[in-house]
C-alpha cells in the first residue's frame, strides 16, 4: 500500500448534496470545487474544453462537471441528481449535484436522504426565494445535520458585505425555525473562485472558512454504531452440509449500533427473544459486530426467522404497528391519494398497504399546513396515515434515518410514489367498516 492510499484509508467520508434555485451556480459551483482542489483528471478538462466551446462559449464552463447528461448540457441546466467522487488529503467526499427545478424536488430528497451536510446556494441579488426555503425545509425534514448557506455571485454585487449579513440574517432564522441544529454562511464567487478553495481577495471582511475547508473540518456525524442497534435480515442461511448440519444464520447488514455474542435480542414482528449464540463475518466468528458491517448471526434458539425480520437488543426494541403516521415528499407523477393501495417497502421487508388519510400538506412558503388536501401531487410534502397489512417494526426518523424511512410502491408497476419518514407511530384498532367494503378481499385487513 503506498503512502497516498494509506493517506486515503484512514481519512473520513463526507456526504453532501448541493441544492438551490435555478441558476444560482450549483454545478459551477461543484466544477469550481472539483477544479481548484485538483480532482479533475485531464481527459474530463478536455472534454468540458470542447463542449464548452461548442456552446460558442471561449472559456471552459465548469458546470459542465456535473451536468453529464446530454439533455443537461443542450439545455444548461441540472435535470437529474449527478453523482462525484473526490478526495484531498484532509477527508473523502460524495457529492449530490441536484437540481434546482421546482418539479424536480424530488431529486433533491434522493440527494439529500443520505446526507451529512446540505450546501444551499443563494443569487446574492436575488436573496432568499421559495426555492431556497424549499430545500432548507427538505433538509430539515430529512435531518441533514449540517447546513451550509453559500451565497453566490458576490462579484455581481461587488463584494458588497452588507447584502451578505441581510441573506445569511434572513436564512439563518427561517432554517432554524425548522429546526436546522447548525448553519454555516459563506459568501463566495463560483465563477471567480472566491471562497470555494482559496479565500477571497475582494472579501477582507469576512473571516470565516472557505467551502472546502469546512466540507474538510465539519464533524461527521454519522457514527451508526452510536445508534440504536437494529439488524433488518436479508437472507436466512442454511448450508446442511456433513460438517455443520444443523447451522442454520441470518444474513444482512447491520443497519445501526453494535451486536454482541451472548446478547438477548428480540425478533421483530413476532416479538420472540432468544440470545445470539454467535456472529460469522466473512467466514470467521467474531465476538462483536458494528454497523455497516454484513454479517451473519446465529441464535440460541430454533424460532421462526425469515426476511424482513428485524434483530433488535430486547431491552431496546422499537414499537410494532400496523398504522404508521408519516411526513411524505410525493415523488411520482402520478397523485397518491386516500383509498389507494400500495407496497410499503421497510429496510429488507415489503408489505401490502392502503393509504388510509392525508391529513395534511405543508405550504413551504409560510410553513403552514393546508388541512384534508385528499391528494399528494409531485413535489409535494405532506402527512400520510397508512395501514399496513402486517405489522412493522419501525423507528422515529428522528431516531434513525435507515430504520425510521419507507417507500410507497406502486403494486401495478413498482414505480417508487412516496418517500416517507415515520413520525408518531400508533397502534389503533382495525376499521372493520373499511376492510368490508374493501372490493379485493386480499387487501383487506
Amino acid at each position: 500500500m503506498n503512502t497516498t492510499t494509506e493517506q486515503l484509508s484512514a481519512t473520513t467520508l463526507l456526504r453532501f448534496a448541493t441544492a438551490g434555485s435555478v441558476d444560482d451556480g450549483k454545478s459551477t459551483l461543484v466544477g469550481r470545487l472539483l477544479h481548484d482542489s485538483k480532482s479533475v483528471l485531464t481527459d474530463q478538462l478536455e472534454a468540458v474544453a470542447l463542449a464548452s466551446s461548442n456552446r460558442g462559449q471561449e472559456a471552459p464552463d465548469l458546470a459542465l462537471l456535473t451536468d453529464g447528461l446530454r439533455a443537461e448540457r443542450e439545455q444548461g441546466i441540472t435535470i437529474d441528481v449527478a453523482y462525484r467522487y473526490f478526495a484531498t488529503p484532509r477527508r473523502r467526499f460524495i457529492l449530490a449535484d441536484t437540481p434546482g427545478h421546482v418539479q424536480y424536488t424530488r431529486n433533491m430528497v434522493t440527494g439529500a436522504s443520505t446526507a451529512e451536510l446540505a450546501v444551499v446556494l443563494v443569487d446574492a441579488r436575488n436573496g432568499v426565494v421559495e426555492q431556497t426555503r424549499r430545500h432548507a425545509a427538505v433538509a430539515a425534514l430529512l435531518r441533514v445535520p449540517h447546513v451550509v448557506l453559500a451565497v453566490n455571485k458576490m462579484d455581481l454585487v461587488d463584494y458588497a458585505e452588507p447584502v451578505f449579513a441581510a441573506i445569511a440574517e434572513e436564512f439563518t432564522a427561517y432554517a432554524a425555525s425548522l429546526g436546522v441544529p447548525e448553519i454555516t454562511a459563506i459568501p463566495i464567487s463560483a465563477l471567480a473562485g472566491d471562497n470555494v478553495v482559496e479565500p477571497s481577495a475582494h472579501m477582507d471582511w469576512y473571516g470565516g472558512p472557505t467551502v472546502l475547508e469546512h466540507l474538510e473540518t465539519v464533524p461527521v456525524s454519522h457514527d451508526l454504531t452510536e445508534c440504536h442497534a437494529r439488524f433488518p435480515v436479508q437472507y436466512v442461511i442454511r448450508p446442511q452440509t456433513a460438517e455443520h448440519p444443523d447451522y442454520r444464520g441470518y444474513a444482512g447488514q447491520i443497519a445501526a449500533g453494535v451486536f454482541r455474542v451472548g446478547e438477548r435480542v428480540s425478533v421483530l414482528p413476532s416479538g420472540r427473544t432468544t440470545t445470539i449464540e454467535g456472529i460469522d463475518a466473512l467466514g470467521e466468528s467474531v465476538d462483536v459486530a458494528w454497523a455497516p458491517q454484513s454479517v451473519t448471526i446465529r441464535l440460541a434458539d430454533d424460532i421462526d426467522v425469515s426476511r424482513g425480520d428485524l434483530i433488535a437488543p430486547a431491552d431496546d426494541a422499537p414499537a410494532v404497528t400496523q398504522d404508521v403516521e408519516a411526513t411524505v415528499c410525493h415523488v411520482a407523477d402520478q397523485p397518491l391519494t386516500v383509498g389507494q393501495r400500495v407496497l410499503l417497502k421497510h429496510t429488507t421487508r415489503t408489505v401490502k398497504a392502503i393509504v388510509k388519510d392525508i391529513p395534511s400538506r405543508l405550504t413551504l412558503d409560510d410553513l403552514s399546513q393546508h388541512p384534508a388536501p385528499g391528494t399528494l401531487v409531485a413535489n409535494d410534502i405532506g402527512r400520510v396515515v397508512v395501514r399496513t397489512a402486517e405489522p412493522l417494526a419501525l423507528d422515529a426518523y428522528a431516531d434513525s434515518r435507515r430504520t425510521g424511512s419507507f417507500l410507497l410502491i406502486d403494486p401495478a408497476d413498482g414505480t417508487t410514489l412516496t418517500a416517507g419518514m415515520a413520525g408518531a407511530s400508533f397502534a389503533a384498532e382495525a376499521d372493520a367498516d373499511a376492510a368490508a367494503s374493501a372490493d379485493d378481499a386480499e387487501w383487506d385487513f
